[in-house]
Protein backbone atom coordinates (compact mmCIF):
# COMPACT_ATOMS: atom_id res chain seq x y z
CA UNK A 1 0.00 0.00 0.00
CA UNK A 2 1.16 3.53 -0.76
CA UNK A 3 0.04 6.68 1.01
CA UNK A 4 0.82 10.38 0.80
CA UNK A 5 0.62 12.67 3.82
CA UNK A 6 -0.37 16.26 3.07
CA UNK A 7 -1.42 19.43 4.84
CA UNK A 8 -2.69 22.86 3.91
CA UNK A 9 -4.09 26.10 5.25
CA UNK A 10 -5.87 29.15 3.87
CA UNK A 11 -8.51 31.80 4.32
CA UNK A 12 -11.75 32.33 2.42
CA UNK A 13 -14.85 34.53 2.35
CA UNK A 14 -16.98 31.69 3.83
CA UNK A 15 -16.26 28.61 5.94
CA UNK A 16 -16.71 26.27 2.96
CA UNK A 17 -14.47 28.44 0.77
CA UNK A 18 -11.77 28.52 3.46
CA UNK A 19 -11.95 24.73 3.74
CA UNK A 20 -11.82 24.30 -0.05
CA UNK A 21 -8.84 26.66 -0.24
CA UNK A 22 -7.01 24.68 2.48
CA UNK A 23 -7.66 21.45 0.55
CA UNK A 24 -6.29 23.10 -2.59
CA UNK A 25 -3.23 24.30 -0.67
CA UNK A 26 -2.67 20.66 0.39
CA UNK A 27 -2.91 19.49 -3.23
CA UNK A 28 -6.22 17.65 -2.80
CA UNK A 29 -8.76 20.33 -3.70
CA UNK A 30 -9.82 18.88 -7.07
CA UNK A 31 -10.76 15.38 -5.92
CA UNK A 32 -13.62 13.83 -3.97
CA UNK A 33 -12.42 12.74 -0.55
CA UNK A 34 -13.93 9.64 1.04
CA UNK A 35 -13.22 9.56 4.76
CA UNK A 36 -12.15 6.16 6.02
CA UNK A 37 -11.10 4.90 9.42
CA UNK A 38 -7.52 4.57 10.50
CA UNK A 39 -6.03 1.31 9.24
CA UNK A 40 -3.16 0.77 6.79
CA UNK A 41 -2.05 -2.50 5.25
CA UNK A 42 1.27 -4.24 5.85
CA UNK A 43 4.52 -2.48 4.93
CA UNK A 44 2.82 0.74 3.88
CA UNK A 45 5.10 3.10 1.95
CA UNK A 46 4.90 6.89 2.27
CA UNK A 47 5.39 8.61 -1.09
CA UNK A 48 5.04 12.16 -2.39
CA UNK A 49 1.54 13.09 -3.53
CA UNK A 50 1.26 12.27 -7.24
CA UNK A 51 -0.97 14.15 -9.66
CA UNK A 52 -4.55 13.12 -8.90
CA UNK A 53 -7.09 13.20 -11.73
CA UNK A 54 -9.71 15.88 -11.12
CA UNK A 55 -12.95 14.37 -9.86
CA UNK A 56 -11.32 11.14 -8.68
CA UNK A 57 -12.74 9.34 -5.66
CA UNK A 58 -9.91 9.22 -3.11
CA UNK A 59 -9.93 7.43 0.26
CA UNK A 60 -8.35 9.40 3.08
CA UNK A 61 -8.10 10.04 6.79
CA UNK A 62 -8.86 13.75 7.16
CA UNK A 63 -8.20 16.06 10.08
CA UNK A 64 -9.65 19.54 9.65
CA UNK A 65 -10.79 22.57 11.58
CA UNK A 66 -12.26 25.86 10.37
CA UNK A 67 -12.76 29.01 12.42
CA UNK A 68 -14.12 32.51 12.00
CA UNK A 69 -12.70 33.73 15.31
CA UNK A 70 -10.04 36.25 14.40
CA UNK A 71 -6.71 35.58 16.11
CA UNK A 72 -7.35 31.93 16.97
CA UNK A 73 -4.47 29.56 16.23
CA UNK A 74 -6.02 26.47 14.64
CA UNK A 75 -4.17 23.21 14.04
CA UNK A 76 -5.01 20.00 12.19
CA UNK A 77 -2.70 17.02 12.65
CA UNK A 78 -2.35 13.40 11.56
CA UNK A 79 0.02 10.82 13.02
CA UNK A 80 0.91 7.65 11.12
CA UNK A 81 2.51 4.53 12.59
CA UNK A 82 3.76 1.88 10.17
CA UNK A 83 4.57 -1.71 11.05
CA UNK A 84 5.31 -4.89 9.10
CA UNK A 85 1.82 -6.33 9.65
CA UNK A 86 -0.28 -3.13 9.50
CA UNK A 87 -0.34 0.56 10.29
CA UNK A 88 -2.57 3.02 12.11
CA UNK A 89 -3.51 6.67 11.66
CA UNK A 90 -4.87 9.17 14.19
CA UNK A 91 -6.17 12.67 13.69
CA UNK A 92 -6.14 15.57 16.12
CA UNK A 93 -7.31 19.18 15.99
CA UNK A 94 -6.84 22.06 18.36
CA UNK A 95 -7.53 25.71 18.97
CA UNK A 96 -4.78 27.77 20.64
CA UNK A 97 -3.03 24.56 21.76
CA UNK A 98 0.66 23.92 22.22
CA UNK A 99 1.87 22.16 19.06
CA UNK A 100 4.45 19.99 20.84
CA UNK A 101 1.84 18.84 23.35
CA UNK A 102 -0.54 18.00 20.49
CA UNK A 103 2.22 15.99 18.75
CA UNK A 104 2.94 14.05 21.95
CA UNK A 105 -0.77 13.24 22.33
CA UNK A 106 -1.09 12.13 18.70
CA UNK A 107 2.01 9.94 18.99
CA UNK A 108 0.68 8.45 22.24
CA UNK A 109 -2.65 7.61 20.56
CA UNK A 110 -1.11 5.97 17.49
CA UNK A 111 1.42 4.03 19.61
CA UNK A 112 -1.43 2.80 21.80
CA UNK A 113 -3.37 1.58 18.75
CA UNK A 114 -0.34 -0.34 17.49
CA UNK A 115 0.52 -1.73 20.94
CA UNK A 116 -3.08 -2.88 21.44
CA UNK A 117 -2.69 -4.91 18.24
CA UNK A 118 0.78 -6.20 19.28
CA UNK A 119 2.39 -4.69 16.19
CA UNK A 120 5.98 -3.44 16.29
CA UNK A 121 6.30 0.12 14.99
CA UNK A 122 8.92 0.71 12.30
CA UNK A 123 8.16 4.37 11.65
CA UNK A 124 6.03 7.21 13.02
CA UNK A 125 5.31 10.34 10.98
CA UNK A 126 3.40 13.39 12.21
CA UNK A 127 2.06 16.01 9.79
CA UNK A 128 0.37 19.23 10.86
CA UNK A 129 -0.86 22.53 9.59
CA UNK A 130 -1.29 25.58 11.82
CA UNK A 131 -2.83 28.93 10.93
CA UNK A 132 -3.74 32.11 12.80
CA UNK A 133 -7.22 33.12 11.67
CA UNK A 134 -7.46 36.49 9.96
CA UNK A 135 -11.18 36.40 9.02
CA UNK A 136 -12.25 32.83 8.21
CA UNK A 137 -9.43 30.29 8.23
CA UNK A 138 -9.17 26.55 7.72
CA UNK A 139 -6.45 23.93 8.14
CA UNK A 140 -6.27 20.32 6.95
CA UNK A 141 -3.93 17.40 7.42
CA UNK A 142 -4.67 14.22 5.51
CA UNK A 143 -3.40 10.73 4.80
CA UNK A 144 -4.22 9.96 1.16
CA UNK A 145 -4.64 6.28 0.25
CA UNK A 146 -3.10 5.83 -3.19
CA UNK A 147 -3.62 2.07 -3.74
Amino acid sequence: MKIAIVSGKDEGPTRINAFDNALTDAGIGDVNLIKVSSMLSENTEIVPLPHLKAGSMINCVLSTITSSNKGEKITAMTAVAIGNELGCVVEKTGIDENIEKMKKEAIFMVKYMMNKRNVKINEIVVEQSTHVVEEIGSVVSSVIYLD
